[in-house]
């Protein structure tokens, strides 16, 4: 009983201490690039800064909405009813209505084309039964996968001071969608989606300008900066990078292509000294 309880004390003390650190979080720049398969780092600066996710946020939403979906708890056709919780989310949304309904299928495209606040809701309503209690799913799950500096409040990523992460911490998470759902992955290279007769495009302007890059998500607060996880494939090597605190979206598309140009054609050349991202795999 004693260690039990030490051993939630010391959880609890943890937690604390990023909510804690979280009045420190700002939109510093920093960036990531690694190998997806080897773990090897590319290039690293401010990577362990406490920052902003905003709505890559969603990419742990949909880590757990794919999770629930192998294990049965969710299915592509089942229906999610949007609470006025979820509908009041701006903003970008689906705007349906309150208590109307959305299959799975397209509350998960919603969130990658669109980014759609009240989509993230109602998955994380449906599987956590509310926001607080979805975020702390979310944060169990990322402090699993080995993202030791990410708290997660909403599955949306809409301003919350005590929603923080890291932009290694958001490679990993990367990473680990890649490893764990690959046929679910390959969703983040859609440019666009049909919806109740609608054609809508995506805003992740990087996958229409640069060759062999196929999402994966993007974000923005006023607090966080334009952020940006991408995924590509270049000379045979595949690679997760993340971009995060800049001012205009432009510029951290420039600086996420500049990265994969430098790094990625001369990574066969890289040796030795290259360290590797830490993650663990989940069960």
């Amino acid at each position: 009983m004693l260690k039990t309880t030490s051993l939630l004390l010391a959880a609890t003390i943890s937690t604390l201490s990023l909510i804690g650190a979280a009045s420190v979080a700002e939109a510093g720049q920093a960036s990531y690039l690694v190998d997806a398969h080897s773990g090897q780092v590319l290039e690293a600066s401010n990577e362990n800064e406490l920052n902003f996710p905003a709505s890559l946020t969603k990419m742990m939403t949909l880590y757990l909405a794919f999770e629930a979906l192998h294990a049965g708890h969710l299915k592509w056709d089942q229906k999610l009813t949007m609470s006025e919780n979820a509908e009041s989310k701006e903003p970008f949304k689906f705007a349906v209505g309150a208590g109307r309904k959305v299959s799975v299928r397209e509350a998960v495209e919603g969130i990658i084309v669109l980014s759609a606040n009240d989509a993230a809701v109602a998955i994380g309503e449906q599987l956590g039964g509310s926001e607080d209690s979805f975020g702390k799913l979310m944060t169990a799950k990322a402090h699993q996968l080995g993202m030791n500096n990410t708290v997660f409040k909403n599955p949306s990523g809409l301003p919350d001071p005590e929603q923080v992460t890291t932009a290694h911490d958001m490679a990993v998470l990367g990473v680990a969608l890649m490893r764990d759902f690959p046929e679910e992955f390959k969703l983040f290279s859609m440019r666009g989606m049909k919806f109740r007769g609608m054609k809508l495009r995506g805003h992740n302007n990087l996958m229409y300008r640069y060759a062999g890059a196929d999402g994966i998500k993007t974000g923005y607060t006023d607090a966080s900066g334009y952020n940006l996880v991408t995924s590509a494939t270049k000379n045979g090597r595949r690679v997760v990078g993340v971009v995060m605190g800049e001012k205009t979206a432009e510029i951290r598309d420039d600086k996420m292509a500049d990265l994969l140009d430098t790094h990625v054609p001369a990574a066969s050349a890289v040796t030795g000294s290259a360290t590797t991202v830490k993650q663990s795999t989940t069960n």
